[in-house]
């Protein structure tokens, strides 16, 4: 907008001026166009009561070279005219090109302000945060007024569903906490027949599953927020506490675990990153092979701190890498796999690595599995 207010007023400026231009060059030519009474006269005056007429061979000769000298004059002027306007139209059109591109600066800063303020709200996911632009009522103050309601309206909104989601969560879990219980006694009775045990450890399989969708929920719903409590803590610390805990499961699963843990120092919620790690961790674990393998890293790269989690498994298909981390979406259509969690373990891991304002990137491996980097701002030193 700012460049092409600033060509709009070079351009209207270089047509006036040529317009302009134009309108001298007319008069000039007509101020030195021929004049049979000034050029031409009955008689010419030249001293001491002598005097010249027409027809006159001296009379001839002056009008000849009067009409010479007007020639040149007119030539020359013109073209004085024609130079000088196309050079002052030029340096008018540079003149309003800068004028204008400052004028719109001054003009556009406030929308700048509001281009930044949504750009932090749209990085930082922190919705109460407002333009509250102080003007005059013009559009602009209209605009940013507009711009301040819809973030209230959209604040309230994800305010109430992460409510709901959590609200929902906890009521959830106490009736399958106490159905886990009731099953988990009827079958530990001695009197507890064969086809008893197995409907109850199904049905322990599906409170489980439920279980964890919950969780899965309740951390989608916290992961949401932005962090705004940061403390300093090493990534790396908290990975190797993940892979600890991770390590009982991968030798059931017969999946080999590599580490290269180099100090990672970050800010941010630790408990929220050790749910991020944990859940890409097992992920890795699960959709894998048997003797399969997983590499876990961390390191620091200038400014920024990096987990790379690499497994085997099965080949992922490219198109399918942005749809991973959608929640309740599974590769290869494994729905019905409750040991391989809720599908939604991507999509926490997408939501707390906003909150922290990093990144989060997934490749297919060429020998099939994955390799999920993320990037969180580093510690400053």
């Amino acid at each position: 907008m700012r460049l092409r207010f600033a060509l709009a007023a070079a351009v209207v400026t270089a047509v006036l001026g040529t317009l302009v231009v134009a309108g001298v060059y007319l008069t000039v030519r007509h101020s030195l166009q021929y004049r049979s009474g000034l050029i031409t006269p009955t008689r010419i005056n030249v001293r001491d009561g002598w005097s010249i007429g027409r027809g006159d061979l001296y009379y001839e000769v002056a009008r000849d070279r009067v009409m010479q000298v007007r020639a040149v004059y007119e030539r020359d002027a013109l073209a004085n005219v024609r130079t000088i306007g196309a050079l002052a139209v030029l340096a008018a059109a540079g003149i309003a090109f800068g004028a204008g591109w400052r004028a719109a600066g001054w003009v556009l800063r406030p929308l700048t302000s509001v281009t930044e303020t949504a750009r932090r709200v749209a990085h930082n996911h922190d919705l109460t945060e407002r333009i509250a632009y102080d003007g005059p009522h013009d559009e602009l103050k209209e605009l940013t007024d507009t711009y301040d309601t819809m973030l209230g309206r959209l604040a309230r909104s994800f305010d109430g569903q992460r409510r709901f989601v959590a609200n929902a969560s906890h009521e959830l879990r106490t009736p399958l906490t106490i159905n886990r219980t009731l099953v988990d006694v009827a079958v530990r009775r001695p009197d507890a027949t064969d086809d008893v045990k197995r409907l109850g450890e199904s049905l322990l399989l599906v409170n489980a599953r439920h279980e964890r969708l919950i969780d899965g929920l309740l951390a989608l719903a916290e992961g949401e927020q932005a962090v705004l409590d940061r403390r300093p803590f090493d990534l790396t610390d908290v990975a190797e506490h993940v892979l600890d805990l991770a390590a009982e499961e991968a030798g059931e699963r017969e999946v080999t675990i590599h580490r290269l843990l180099d100090a990672a120092p970050t800010t941010g919620e630790a408990v929220l990153v050790e749910r991020l790690v944990q859940n890409l961790v097992e992920n890795a674990i699960r959709h894998n092979h048997p003797k399969g393998e997983v590499w876990v890293t961390t390191r620091q790269r200038a400014e920024r701190v990096e987990l790379v989690v690499a497994n085997t498994g099965l080949q992922v298909p490219p198109y399918e890498i942005e749809t991973i981390f959608e929640p309740f979406r599974r590769l290869h259509g494994d729905r019905l796999r409750s040991d391989r969690g809720s599908g939604l373990g991507l999509s926490i891991v997408r939501v707390i690595t906003e909150a922290h304002g990093g990144t989060v990137v997934a490749r297919p491996r060429d020998e099939g599995g994955l390799t999920i980097t993320v990037e969180l701002p580093a510690a400053a030193p």
